[in-house]
């Protein structure tokens, strides 16, 4: 499947370019303290916050990989933006207040001074090894994207989006980090209405609206109700409404609450006001253009769903002969859009990419320097030499998330292992930053002994199913079928979470009861 732009499309794709690569080179005046570079010296009005704080939650990713979902399935991935509102609540009611009179940067900090050192070295080290992977695979898949379009070497693709998002992002810091993110929310926005609008004048016309054979698969479906959080089938549209309760409230919690890419976001604005507000913002629009989203999947669906074209496209079929969600929408902008608009929707796409690893590449830096370089190595560094580490550390993990962009196009595989150990390791985060708000002391062993826990528990969710060790040629032994884990992938994270807690919390029960012995 190859695309065709036109000048115009090309004309506005460099257009783009150059206004990030201008706000970078303009917000550099103003970039001279290491405070301007990592919270933009808490000048940012809410409503921008608010606008990167949203962006931060939609990726190239969202873009084709939730109308995809809606297209394979249902809508069961609007559950876990409903989930925002009793988290944005329990956030701005117990956390922002916290962070804003700690006058917090680096959100693991918070860690350290509740549990100790070793929180805290964990969760930042943790962090940037998954920083490394999500830049990799952002930039990996908007660039198959744009290789659609583009007739050019992936490779180069790659390099092209990773350097300009560096360029602008040393300049500018945080600042230019989030003006940009509100000029490539206002795109994606726009390009996301557009293709709803015209898709909906296709899907609803005639006297018999196409919108009718996905009302009869029951697209709309918002999953099943049975009482169960295993997925066996390993079938989107067999999962239940309560594992997508579940990881909708574990992970917008871990968003909200102790991911650096959204609390340096929110902890740029001057109060704690105006933090909360940001927040709710985000949200308000987060929910409806996720709805926007599966929407689109769903006339997708309606509308290929007569005269069999796409069983006609080159690699739109997987080996079982269906046809690959993810394809469809970019097939759709190739095919469907007009001059012009084509080129915004694709900026559209890459903006949506490159707001999430701008926002990656800015806060690796702060934590490399508060949370590791500040912290052990140089704790009287100069205002000056806060600032150029901060620069060098963007260069330096945006080069190491472009490296490894480049080699998922040999070792895809490979990498996608890399990530999911990564994000095994950090899967105690949460569960720590619960501990710390519930004030649970626990001893340096006592909290190894939990994290210890939990990545067994998360490794055994992740690795031992037959859908993961079928990509590799191997099959549980029928002696080891008692192991197998049928619990579906998207709630493992909670499952470690919750083992987590529970070793720390027999942990302070023992203590207490030996604190009782003693007083008898």
């Amino acid at each position: 499947m190859q695309g065709r732009l036109e000048w115009v499309d090309i004309g506005i794709l460099f257009a783009y370019s150059g206004v990030l690569i201008w706000m970078g080179v303009y917000y550099a005046r103003k970039c001279r303290t290491a405070d301007q570079f990592m919270v933009a010296d808490r000048t940012i009005p809410a409503w921008a916050a608010g606008l990167a704080v949203m962006s931060a939650y939609t990726s190239s990713i969202s873009y084709i990989a939730t109308p995809g979902k809606a297209f394979d399935s249902n809508w069961h991935p609007i559950i876990f933006s409903l989930c925002i509102f009793p988290v944005a609540w329990v956030v701005c009611r117990y956390a922002v207040g916290y962070y804003r009179k700690a006058r917090l940067i680096s959100v693991y900090s918070f860690l350290e001074e509740r549990l100790g050192a070793w929180g805290r070295v964990y969760a930042a080290l943790s962090f940037l090894l998954y920083m490394v992977g999500r830049v990799a695979v952002i930039l990996y898949l908007v660039s198959l994207l744009m290789k659609m379009f583009v007739p050019c070497n992936i490779g180069i693709v790659i390099v092209a989006i990773g350097l300009i998002t560096i360029v602008y992002t040393l300049l500018g810091g945080m600042e230019a980090v989030i003006w940009t993110d509100v000029m490539q929310s206002a795109i994606m926005i726009i390009g996301i209405l557009f293709c709803a609008v015209s898709l909906s004048y296709h899907v609803f016309s005639g006297q018999e609206p196409l919108i009718a054979a996905a009302i009869e698969q029951n697209k709309f479906s918002f999953g099943s109700l049975r009482l169960s959080l295993s997925n066996a089938e390993g079938l989107l549209s067999s999962r239940t409404i309560w594992v997508m309760i579940i990881f909708g409230l574990t992970e917008n919690l871990r968003n909200l609450l102790a991911d650096q890419n959204y609390v340096q976001k929110y902890s740029s604005v001057p109060t704690e006001r105006a933090a909360k507000r940001s927040i709710w913002i985000a949200m308000l629009i987060y929910i409806p253009l996720t709805a926007v989203f599966l929407y689109i999947g769903t006339a997708l669906f309606a509308f290929y769903s007569q005269g069999g074209e796409l069983a006609n496209v080159p690699g739109m079929l997987n080996a079982e002969g269906k046809v690959i969600g993810d394809k469809v929408f970019p097939y759709y902008i190739a095919t469907q859009v007009p001059m012009g608009l084509k080129g915004l929707i694709i900026a559209a796409i890459v903006a949506a990419a490159m707001s999430t690893v701008d926002s990656a590449l800015n806060c690796s830096a702060t934590v490399l320097l508060l949370d590791f370089y500040k912290r052990y190595f140089r704790p009287k560094i100069s205002e000056r030499g806060s600032v150029l580490f901060l620069r060098l550390a963007t260069v330096l993990w945006g080069l190491i998330g472009t490296g490894f962009a480049l080699l998922m196009i040999r070792a895809k595989s490979v990498l996608d292992v890399w990530w999911q150990i990564s994000g095994i390791f950090g899967g105690g985060i949460l569960g720590l930053f619960i501990l710390s708000l519930l004030r649970v002391r626990l001893r340096l062993w006592q909290g190894l002994t939990a994290i210890g826990v939990s990545i067994v528990v998360i490794s055994w969710a992740s690795f031992m199913r037959a859908s993961f060790l079928d990509k590799f040629g191997w099959q549980i032994k029928e002696s080891w079928k008692w192991a197998e884990c049928n619990l579906d992938v998207v709630v493992v994270g909670a499952v470690g979470t919750a083992a987590l807690m529970a070793v720390a919390c027999l942990f302070g029960i023992v203590f207490c009861c030996s604190l009782i012995d003693s007083c008898d």
